[in-house]
């Protein structure tokens, strides 16, 4: 594998939480037993060494049953909190859509929040300028640029988002759940654009509860269990061990 294609990288990922007495308790009383070595901390695993690398025009998609630690993944693949073991090695900038109308203001205009997540991501005004147009065409707001955020469906703040996030030419495009949302034309749209960003040479990653959706887009799969690396490699194999284990077949997690 040439490794100077590699953008994404995700070296035996391992994310933990305490968890113990001062969940049950109030601080004081905490810090009281901790002054005395009478209290009690647990380490919860929620990503236990996940390995993958991730190259220019591939889609990795994450399945796993709810509380894989599919999210929690992509949350320390984005920079958004570090791993308590492992690392993950970002090549190229990198634009991630992990919960819907996350970092836009609501007081403020479509408009206005359009070049706000433009600056967050780091692109010039005249980056902005230049694709204003089709992030507000994309998202089919045309009508509504000066109405606050607020006022949007949550359909037409996920429309936006996703919008920005995939119009900004991102080298590497972290989303999570987000082809689910609005009607099915606008999934159909979302879909092929996705279809554009693999083939443009971006790194993708994808979280989805659909697996018609991971198999449809994927290049490679990859599926979590209670925070474990179940297994990576080609999309169908994994998908139909993935479906085999939602029908029963608890042998599919060791097989």
């Amino acid at each position: 594998m040439n490794e100077g294609k590699i953008l994404l990288e995700a070296r035996d990922v391992e994310i933990a939480y305490k968890i113990g007495d001062f969940r049950d308790i109030g601080l004081k009383e905490w810090f009281t037993r901790k002054l005395t070595h009478n209290y009690r901390v647990e380490k919860f695993k929620a990503v236990d060494g996940v390995s993958f690398t991730l190259e220019r025009g591939e889609l990795l998609g994450i399945v796993g049953t709810n509380g894989a630690g599919k999210s929690t993944l992509l949350k320390a693949a984005s920079g958004i909190m570090e791993p308590s073991a492992g690392s993950f090695v970002r090549r190229g900038s990198i634009s991630a859509l992990l919960e819907l109308g996350s970092g836009f203001d609501g007081e403020l205009t479509v408009r206005e929040n359009t070049y706000l997540r433009g600056a967050m991501l780091g692109y010039t005004e005249k980056f902005m300028d230049d694709t204003y147009g089709d992030i507000i065409r994309f998202a089919e707001l045309e009508s509504c640029q000066d109405r606050p955020f607020k006022q949007l469906s949550t359909g037409m703040q996920s429309r936006l988002a996703f919008s920005i996030a995939s119009l900004v030419e991102p080298e590497i495009l972290i989303l999570d759940e987000v082809l689910s949302v609005g009607d099915g034309a606008f999934r159909e749209k979302s879909a092929r654009k996705m279809e554009e960003i693999i083939q443009s040479g971006a790194a993708t990653v994808l979280v989805s509860h659909s697996l018609e959706q991971v198999r449809q887009l994927s290049t490679k799969v990859l599926w979590l269990h209670h925070g474990r690396q179940i297994a990576l490699g080609e999309t169908n194999a994994v998908c139909e061990r993935y479906q085999a284990f939602l029908d029963g077949d608890q042998s599919a997690l060791t097989v």
